[in-house]
Order: C-alpha cells, then structure tokens, then sequence
C-alpha cells in the first residue's frame, strides 16, 4: 500500500542537481507537506475538519509572485511531476517531459507547484488516511469529492504559498477539469487556463468504462466494502483488472497494433504445441494492472472515477457552457491528439466553441499522434512546440525570491 512521506514543510524544494541528471532536468527534488486545520466544507455537504495537501515545486517565485503555475494531476498521478527523489531513482516524474530548465513549462521562467489531491493515496489526506474522529482509516468512509473540492482545496494551498493569482493552471485529463473549474471559480486567480485532452463533461461510453472499473473493485472478495484495510488486506486482483480496463482505453487501436500487434509472449499455434498461447498485449496489460494494484489505493480509484464522471461544467449554469465560460476572465489554450478515444478532438472543440461564443481568447491546436488519450504524456515535436511558445508568450516579472514553504 502506499506510504505517506514524513517531509517537513519546510524542507528545500529542490536541492543542488546532481551530474548524472540531465541540464534540462530540475534535480533531485523534496516533497512538502502542508496540514490545513481550517475545515473545508465539501460539496457533498460533509466537513473536513482538517486535512493535509502533499507538494513539490520547482523553480523560484518571482518578487510578485507573477510566475507561478499549478499542475493538476490526472486520475492516476500525483504530486511528483518531474525531477528524481533520489540519486538512485531510474524513473523521474510523471510529467518530467513538459518540466525543467529549457522544456515547455520552462523552471527558469516559472515556479510551478505539483500537488497530490485531496483524495489521493500519495501523501495527501485521503481514504488512506486516519479519520481523526475514528483513530482509524477513513477507508469507505472517507466523503465522495468533486472537482470544485480539489480547487478548493488547490486556492487554500496557494494562499498558503503567497500566490494570489496563478500565470497559468494546467491539466490533462481530470486534470483539464480542474483548469476549467479554477477559471469558473477564481476568475480573479487565473490569468491562462490550459486544457489538455480533456472534456466538459463525460460521455455515457466514458461513464460505462468506469463503472466496469468500479466494479473490477467491489466484487474482489478482498474489498470488504472499501473497509479492507481493517481486515489487512486490499482488492489487488480487482484494483488490477480496474486498471487494465482504463489502460485499454488510454491507447489507441493503431497504437497497440504498432506496439504489439498479434505478437506472442510464450506458446505458438503449432499443433503438438502444449503451452498455453499468450499475446504480448495481455502480458503488458497483466504486468500494468499488477504494478498500478501495488502503488494505487482502490477507494481512492473509486473516489477519482466518480469526481470524473460527475463533472459537469455547465450544470450550474442551465447547462449552458457559454453562459459558464462567460464567468472566466482568462485567455485559454486548449489541445486535442487525433488518436485520442476517450477524450476525443471533438469534445475539445465543443469548450473551443463554447468559449469563442463566450467571447474569450482561446487558442487551440489538435495534435497528431497514434497514442490515443496517453499521448498528452508523451514526447510530440508539434505538441511541445505549440506548448512552448503559448507559455512562452506568458508576461511575468523577472526578479525572482526563494520560497517561502508553509
């Protein structure tokens, strides 16, 4: 199960970056921890009396704190979004493409925070965590979320780090809902909102796979009805099929058969042959879905679906987008990826229309890539292009101050 990092708050956010790190890399970098005793009212009606966020940021703020970005994570990422944690790590952050000295969201220019939601299994209070009512896991009942709940959230951290207003918030995915949302919410907080495969809202086939997912979860005979850490146990074959359902549907149909075709890991179909036939896809989809079971909280993969597929834009405002996005004050960039099924080029144009009947600036670019919904992770010419000279355009301050944690 995962573990929450002791950091304290104060703790560098980046230290010296050691030579074996590539230039363009932000180096060995701390996570922070913020505990928050302000309750926090939830949209479901539940109050959390108190809760903690896990961070990392890298790069300086600014004198007038000018330059800052949030990074809101998608449904399966957390707050360690570039760098390594340690000079033996072999994988840096999720993210660590699009972050660092030289790349897209450029830490020479910017001071860009990375947070685990609340929620979520990597540090920040969550299902995981201990109730402080209960002495014990919060488990099944930890409060339903939505996406207004991580902004929320998200702001109180941002007053904590003197950001009063954001030079950009930027999501793929989930994390695109989270961009929008802080638009609506904190107009005043947002100078570009930058959307990356994203929707406004699911479609019912998006809807389905989660809930197929869901399920994958609840009749594992280890899930104990989300309570199964009481019982010292977790749904690993559940949360592992849960897993291989999404993946499926974060690539593409040419991506897979480019990447595996009909190849075979063991067997063959020669006659006489006795070994069980096994296509490389379902090895590669069973070694996915068993290391995610590891590292992933299976409540908090219920709690993620769930804010996803009731995320609505536009239900506050008579379901009506443009009347929402007419609430916005920032400039937008949205980006699509051709070969993206589950968040499809034609949902981004659906916020691209609704925000030019809005009235409000928005760039758009559709990206051509075979990865399906994963390729907004991935290296693209073109997508770090169009990425790189939106942000560059940004106008911010030029004397930067060391942070300030807690």
């Amino acid at each position: 199960m995962p573990n929450s990092p002791s950091n304290d708050v104060d703790a560098p956010p980046v230290t010296e970056q050691p030579c074996r790190f590539p230039d363009d890399s932000v180096g060995l970098v701390t996570p922070q921890i913020h505990h928050f005793t302000n309750p926090l009212l939830l949209t479901c009606g539940q109050t959390l009396s108190e809760f903690t966020l896990i961070y990392e940021t890298y790069g300086r703020l600014n004198a007038d704190a000018s330059n800052a970005i949030l990074i809101c994570h998608a449904l399966s990422g957390h707050h360690h979004a570039a760098g390594f944690h340690d000079q033996n790590d072999k994988k840096p952050g999720w993210w660590d493409q699009y972050i660092g000295p030289g790349k897209p969201i450029d830490t020479n220019r910017f001071f860009v925070v990375s947070l685990n939601n609340l929620g979520g299994c990597h540090g920040s209070t969550g299902p995981t965590s201990i109730n402080p009512d209960t002495g014990e896991p919060w488990g099944s009942g930890f409060p339903l979320l939505r996406v207004r709940d991580w902004v929320n959230s998200q702001a109180r951290l941002a007053d904590t780090l003197g950001i009063q207003c954001w030079a950009a918030v930027i999501g793929g995915s989930l994390g695109g809902m989270q961009a929008m949302r802080w638009s609506l919410e904190y107009p005043d907080r947002v100078r570009h909102c930058i959307v990356i495969a994203s929707s406004m809202k699911l479609t019912a086939q998006n809807i389905a796979f989660n809930e197929a997912a869901r399920s994958a979860i609840t009749s594992d005979p280890e899930f104990f009805g989300g309570d199964y850490l009481k019982h010292h146990t977790y749904p690993k074959g559940g949360l592992s099929v849960a897993r291989m359902i999404g993946h499926i549907t974060y690539l593409s149909g040419d991506g897979m058969g480019n990447k595996f075709g009909r190849e075979l890991k063991s067997g063959s179909f020669k006659q006489g042959d006795n070994e069980p036939v096994e296509f490389q896809i379902e090895s590669y989809l069973r070694y996915q879905g068993a290391n995610f079971s590891k590292s992933f909280d299976a409540n908090t993969y219920i709690l993620m679906t769930k804010a996803l597929d009731y995320f609505d834009l536009s239900r506050e405002y008579n379901d009506n987008p443009v009347t929402a996005f007419e609430q916005s004050t920032c400039n937008f960039l949205v980006i699509s990826f051709s070969s993206d099924w589950r968040f499809s080029p034609e949902r981004s144009r659906e916020i691209v229309n609704a925000l030019i009947a809005a009235k409000r600036p928005v760039s758009y670019a559709e990206i051509d890539s075979q990865y399906g919904h994963d390729a907004f992770l991935l290296p693209n010419e073109r997508y770090q292009t169009v990425f790189s000279q939106y942000l560059n355009n940004i106008d911010i301050g030029t004397a930067s101050k060391p942070k300030t944690g807690g």
